[in-house]
């Protein structure tokens, strides 16, 4: 799967330089996320996330691109609030990520709006603190995630200058990424637990990240000399 992944973006790269449209960008910043299904609430869970892309002109005139992806990326849950009904986590979850973006860029304000779709690979299963009071009790047996993260995304970018973006990314997946996950809860111990599983198990984050494209000009266009400015 790794080599698939690496031949995939290797044979973009390629095909991209070949059309003399590529232009490379490193990209770096946090995420925020949580994981629907774990019976907690809210975006409270910070990762780092890091990586190298490629952005291909598709038109003529700059408005239209692709843009592909390798990023290291921290996705997961955290609630640091003891409550009767919750419990305290903290797990991390570290993906390798392969998005592809499909791009509409505004050449005079140099915004640019983006949607595609994102195959993550998880490269570690989740490590933290798990604790939980006596009367609500997550299924600890069963732990393990799945290593493969199937998500869409909305993309958005500012230029800064030149080259410089500053980006805001959110994602969502679109299959489980866990098996159904088992909840016990007791009541005033006279009668029988509250027992339920939650099959829908999906990662939820958002990102922001700084972006740096080489090959821009002072407008922020990609693939176009700058204008001379009239004195």
């Amino acid at each position: 799967m790794k080599r698939t992944i690496i031949l995939t973006f290797l044979l973009f790269l390629v095909t991209a330089a070949q059309a003399q449209r590529i232009h490379a960008y490193v990209a770096a910043g946090a995420t925020l996320s949580q994981v629907e299904g774990d019976e907690l609430k809210g975006f409270k869970k910070w990762g780092a996330t890091a990586g190298v892309g490629a952005m291909v002109n598709l038109t003529e005139n700059n408005r239209w691109r692709m843009g592909i992806e390798a990023d290291f990326a921290q996705r997961g849950f955290r609630n640091n609030i003891k409550r009767k009904d919750t419990y305290v986590t903290s797990l991390t979850l570290n993906y390798v990520d392969i998005p592809i973006t499909f791009h509409f860029h505004d050449t005079k304000g140099g915004l640019t709006v983006g949607a595609g779709f994102l195959y993550g690979r998880l490269v570690q299963q989740p490590h933290g603190t798990l604790e939980y009071p006596s009367t609500f009790i997550p299924d600890t047996i069963n732990m393990e995630f799945r290593k493969n993260d199937l998500a869409v995304l909305l993309d958005l970018r500012f230029t800064v200058w030149r080259g410089l973006q500053l980006n805001l990314r959110w994602q969502y997946s679109v299959i489980p990424i866990k098996d159904p996950w088992k909840f016990t809860q007791y009541n005033d111990g006279t009668t029988q637990p509250d027992v339920w599983e939650n099959k829908k198990i999906h990662n939820n984050s958002i990102s922001a990240r700084l972006i740096y494209e080489f090959g821009t000009n002072d407008d922020g266009v990609v693939g176009r000399k700058a204008k001379k400015r009239k004195r």
